[in-house]
Parts: structure tokens; C-alpha cells; sequence
């Protein structure tokens, strides 16, 4: 039953950071294509495909209508959260790269609890075991 709990708590947090994101390049996009500047991104490409992305990732585990879909939404999470982390490392900017590491920390927790909470297992999650107790 923690499994579950882990799995629904680190996936909503993990989303809700994704949605923020996005509504923030929505809402805040003169900012938002500065920021990417700054990084050293051409940010007139890249921040409509980031929205999509950041809508499109966390939907796709959320509602998990395709297994394989939805690991690959966990492997393309890892890697934008990956690289995005070193973006602001490379520009010696660590403070932006802590939502990075937390969405990490999210990621990892979510992928390694989904088979506990889902009725169709990912073949590439960890297996689900039983703890079983010695009776006394």
C-alpha cells in the first residue's frame, strides 16, 4: 500500500512541476525565451515544442493508456530532466538546476513504485515483490 501511495503522490508532483512549467511558457513566454537565450537556445523553435512536450509527458503516465507509450514519456522526462540540469550547471547557474534534481528524485520514484499501483506492469520497472514478515 506505500508503494501506492509513493507511485500517486511522486507522479502528481512530477506532473503538477510539468504543468507549471508549461502554463509558465505560456503565460510568461517574453521571459521564458530569454531564459532559453541565456542557456544558449534558439528559443523561437524550441519553446512551442517544449510546451507540447511538457503537456504531452506527464499525460501520457498519468493516464497510461499504452505501456510502452508511457515508458517512453518516463525516458524522454529523464532525459529533458537530465540535460536541462546540466544546461544551468554548463552556464554556472546551479540554482536553476535544482527543479531538474527534484524532478529526478519525482522520476526515479515514480518509475521504480508504477507496477504497485497499475494493473498492466512496465516490463522495464523494478519487479513488485512481497515483504514478508517471519511469523512469530
Amino acid at each position: 500500500m506505500a508503494l501506492t501511495y509513493t507511485y500517486w503522490i511522486s507522479t502528481a508532483l512530477l506532473s503538477l512541476l510539468y504543468f507549471a512549467s508549461a502554463s509558465m511558457y505560456i503565460a510568461k513566454g517574453a521571459f521564458v525565451r530569454q531564459a532559453q537565450a541565456e542557456l544558449g537556445y534558439a528559443s523561437s523553435h524550441l519553446v512551442p515544442f517544449m510546451i507540447v512536450v511538457k503537456i504531452l509527458g506527464p499525460a501520457a503516465i498519468l493516464w497510461r493508456f499504452n505501456v510502452a507509450l508511457s515508458d517512453l514519456a518516463y525516458a524522454g522526462i529523464f532525459y529533458h530532466l537530465v540535460l536541462s540540469g546540466l544546461a544551468h550547471l554548463g552556464v554556472r547557474k546551479p540554482k536553476g538546476a535544482i527543479p531538474a534534481a527534484v524532478g529526478l528524485i519525482l522520476l526515479a520514484a515514480s518509475f521504480a513504485t508504477q507496477n504497485a499501483a497499475r494493473d498492466i506492469a512496465s516490463p522495464y520497472a523494478p519487479a513488485v515483490t512481497a515483504i514478508q514478515t517471519p511469523l512469530n
